[in-house]
């Protein structure tokens, strides 16, 4: 007389018609692996149960790398949305004022970045009234000021552009803002030739915000476009 638990025959008919009900159900199939084994016994290596736990394992790999570069394919989607919502909000004024008053504004809020400061060197200083009425977002430095800040005096060529954690913002950048900063991105801005460089800093006071291994391509590329509506006001 059989001692094996009798399988109920409408179960056992659903299984040959539907396996594919057991074979995509992982705990099911563990559950049945781990039985096979015990009814093994301990002395015997079961190559294809070592096989099945490797392949199981390379699963979970492969799905763990897969989680990751969707969740890297939605971030670097939504950077991307917040640029370019930037800079279209960056081309809207038509007075150079309210460029300067939206920068340091609403495209500081979509960047989401608690300073924006852009850097001129020039022979005028920020005493200037023509200077002091631009507002807090524009600071003016010496010639060579630019080179040395983002190199930090280092004989190396500046980065267009420059990530990096500190201890806090530069005073004669941020102004009273810089205690609080943490981090911060620099921008090497271009404006042709004949003309002193300038540089647009964003600081932020989350000290992970910005990083020398993150990448770079969209701020390059917000660059890019600042350096161009920048040439039409100096102009």
């Amino acid at each position: 007389m059989s001692s094996k638990p009798e399988m109920n025959d409408a179960l056992r008919e659903h299984i040959i018609a539907q396996p594919d009900l057991i074979l995509e159900d992982q705990d099911l199939m563990r559950a049945l692996i781990a039985a096979n084994e015990r009814a093994m016994g301990g002395n015997i290596v079961d190559l294809r149960g070592i096989a099945m736990d490797r392949l199981e394992a390379r699963l979970d790999r492969l799905e763990d790398t897969h989680r990751s570069v969707i969740a890297a394919a939605y971030e670097n989607l939504a950077g991307t949305n917040q640029v370019h919502r930037a800079i279209l909000r960056m081309l809207d004024p038509i007075e150079f004022e309210t460029f300067l008053r939206d920068l340091g504004g609403e495209v500081a809020h979509i960047l989401r970045v608690d300073a924006v400061r852009l850097v001129l060197e020039s022979v005028q200083n920020d005493s200037d009234p023509a200077v002091r009425r631009l507002g807090d977002v524009l600071s003016v430095a010496e010639p060579g000021f630019i080179k040395s800040y983002l190199t930090g005096t280092r004989d190396v060529p500046a980065r267009q552009v420059t990530l990096r954690q500190i201890d806090e913002g530069d005073m004669r950048v941020y102004g009273r803002e810089a205690p609080y900063l943490r981090s911060e991105a620099c921008l090497l801005l271009d404006f042709g030739s004949d003309r002193l460089p300038g540089m647009l800093a964003m600081g932020a006071e989350d000290p992970h915000q910005f990083s020398p291994q993150q990448g770079t391509d969209l701020l390059a590329f917000f660059a890019g476009v600042f350096e161009r509506t920048m040439r039409r006001w100096l102009s």
